[in-house]
């Protein structure tokens, strides 16, 4: 009886060079995701480190072109109107910190306002037995299809039939209350939460409303603070809602003050060093916040079965 010797494996040395150029073209690949990715931030550093009145002559260098701090200086107004307009700036006064508290402000009433209703819409349409349900979470849900632009007239209508105008309240008020994403969002992950938990709870004369807010709710602590940091970020970086509604510095956002900051050009061309320096401090604690919420915004989406 003769027996067939089995073929040779594969040596450790053939399988460790296949998997090292795989590796290697995949790090390739990567590193140039990440540098198409990070280098527009990194032009942004060097050009507001950048002097402004030599920037064109040096348009081509890599490092910024004559070191200078004056465009965070003309942001933050610590430069005097004839020391901004010596070094490239239009020499107006941009306030800056007022900006930044609005934004603050805007972003804070629409995240904490469309997280707590959106959480109690969500526990109805998970839980609560209602007629018509159905077809009514369907309904809601068409609002994701609907572009955000078309809202904007009807929107406006109704702020300024508030008397809300050029406010805070105005800008925040159009998605302070809930979004069909947000009620999607937590829905989802209330339906994977055991009934039976609920209905021990109940069975222990608890109300329906203690039921939510004292068990369903700190059950859901990681989806509801994921979504409170996608809603903050995008409350963030809105810019046509609160351009359409602020017309001061008493209610106008960050972005909406970097436009301003923008318009305001000197007569020797725009003033890029000191744009790209408040663009890079607007910027900066959203990317704080996404770079250590990232994981658990990652891990919460994939729990919550969005794909």
């Amino acid at each position: 009886m003769t027996t067939t010797a089995p073929a040779p494996a594969a040596t450790a040395a053939d399988k460790k060079s296949t998997f090292n150029v795989g590796r290697a073209l995949a790090w390739v690949f990567m590193g140039l995701i990440i540098f198409a990715s990070l280098f527009p931030f990194y032009w942004m550093l060097r050009t507001a480190l950048s002097s402004n009145n030599a920037i064109y002559a040096g348009s081509g260098s890599l490092l910024p072109v004559q070191f200078s701090t004056g465009g965070f200086a003309r942001v933050f107004g610590t430069q005097t109107g004839e020391e901004a307009i010596a070094a490239g700036g239009s020499g107006a006064v941009i306030p800056f910190w007022r900006y930044l508290f609005n934004s603050v402000v805007v972003a804070t009433l629409i995240t904490v306002g469309q997280v707590f209703f959106s959480a109690m819409a969500a526990y109805a349409f998970a839980r609560l037995q209602w007629r018509w349900r159905g077809p009514a979470f369907a309904f809601f849900l068409a609002g994701l299809m609907i572009p955000a632009i078309f809202t904007f007239l009807p929107n406006f209508v109704i702020i300024k039939s508030l008397g809300l105008v050029d406010s805070l309240l105005g800008i925040a008020l159009p998605t302070m209350l809930m979004t069909p994403f947000a009620v999607f969002f937590l829905r989802q992950f209330f339906l994977g939460i055991s009934r039976e938990i609920e209905e021990a709870a109940l069975l222990d004369g608890a109300s329906k409303a203690r039921v939510f807010f004292q068990l369903i709710i700190p059950m859901s602590s990681a989806p509801i603070a994921t979504l409170g940091i996608l809603t903050y970020i995008a409350a963030w970086n809105d810019y046509f809602w609160p351009l359409m509604v602020s017309y001061t510095d008493v209610s106008r956002t960050l972005t909406v003050g970097l436009g301003v900051f923008k318009s305001q050009t000197p007569q020797t061309g725009p003033d890029w060093a000191g744009l790209m320096a408040a663009t890079l401090v607007a910027a900066l604690p959203m990317l704080i916040l996404f770079s250590l919420s990232a994981k658990r915004i990652v891990n919460s989406i994939g729990f919550s079965g969005i794909k």
